[in-house]
C-alpha cells in the first residue's frame, strides 16, 4: 500500500495501479496461491479477501483514468475502499 501511495502522491498513476492490480488485484489471486490457501480460512475472510482483490482492480482501474485526467479524487476514493478491506480482515481475525 505505501508503493501506491506514493506513487500516487508523485502523479505516477499507472505506476499505482500496476503495483495494485498486479500485486493484490484480481490478477495477482493466481500468483500467490489463493486457491489452495482459501479453503483453510474461515468463510467471512474469504469473503473480506475477495471483496479487497476487487477493490484492488477497481482502484487501478480509478487510478488509470486518473492518468488520462490528471484527477485523482476517484482513485483516492477507491483507495479508501480498498483499504477499508484490509481494515475489515485485520480487525476481524487476528493471532494471539
Amino acid at each position: 500500500l505505501s508503493e501506491i501511495q506514493a506513487a500516487l502522491a508523485a502523479g505516477r498513476y499507472d505506476q499505482a495501479a500496476d503495483v495494485a492490480e498486479q500485486r493484490i488485484g484480481m490478477s495477482s489471486l493466481e500468483r500467490h496461491g489463493a486457491s489452495h490457501m482459501a479453503p483453510y480460512m474461515p468463510k467471512a475472510m474469504q469473503d473480506i479477501g475477495t471483496n479487497m482483490h476487487r477493490a484492488a482492480s477497481r482502484f487501478a482501474r480509478a487510478a488509470q483514468e486518473a492518468s488520462v485526467t490528471n484527477e485523482p479524487s476517484h482513485a483516492l476514493g477507491a483507495l479508501a475502499e480498498l483499504t477499508q478491506q484490509c481494515v475489515a480482515c485485520h480487525a476481524s481475525f487476528r493471532l494471539k
